[in-house]
């Protein structure tokens, strides 16, 4: 796997604080835990690929008392 080095300008002083503190949180470095939340946000589809998605699927027609009623079906 490749990597790249990339730099970030004109962070507020109180956000870099933040993450500072959380990365200390989670006794990793500022660089790693940086690195996992942007792999995460990469690794996660845009929510407009997401709402694309939905709106593809086939929809489902159901009364309130359906839908309560598969509810409750459920949490038995």
């Amino acid at each position: 796997m490749s990597t790249e080095i990339l730099q970030v300008r004109d962070v507020p002083s109180e956000d870099a604080q933040v993450l500072r503190a959380r990365a200390a949180a989670r006794n990793m470095s500022l660089s790693s835990y940086l690195r996992e939340l942007m792999h995460e946000d990469a690794s996660s589809p845009a929510m407009s690929e997401v709402l694309a998605r939905i709106a593809s699927r086939e929809s489902v027609e159901a009364s309130g008392d359906e839908v309560r009623a598969f509810i409750t079906e459920d949490q038995r």
